[in-house]
């Protein structure tokens, strides 16, 4: 017996605030009720002895350590700038009025 019904489908389009035409509910009933069924299936076979997981299989940092390296002095960093204010690069400005 499906638990899913062209009513329950309709109820749930006015809950979501989704109008459905007759088509639509025939097609999502039929969808609606296949995922139901698949997630039934899943629930048979799960057990308690069987951790939950968000992932089939382990996962870890793949990332360097975050260790300080050798940095730009502001001299090297504004060497190639086509214009600098001070220790600033100077860019035109792009709203129309300089700020």
């Amino acid at each position: 017996m499906s638990e899913i019904t062209p009513d329950l489908v309709r109820h749930l389009g006015v809950l979501a605030r989704i109008q459905l035409s007759d088509e639509e509910v025939t097609r999502l009933t039929g969808e609606l009720d296949a995922i139901v069924e698949n997630i039934a299936k899943v629930s048979e076979v799960a057990s308690a002895d069987v951790p939950a997981t968000s992932h089939p299989i382990p996962m870890q940092n793949v990332y360097r350590p975050d260790e300080v390296g050798y940095m730009l002095t502001v001299d090297e960093a504004l060497s190639n700038a086509p214009d600098a204010d001070g220790d600033r690069f100077r860019v035109t400005a792009i709203l129309g009025e300089e700020q």
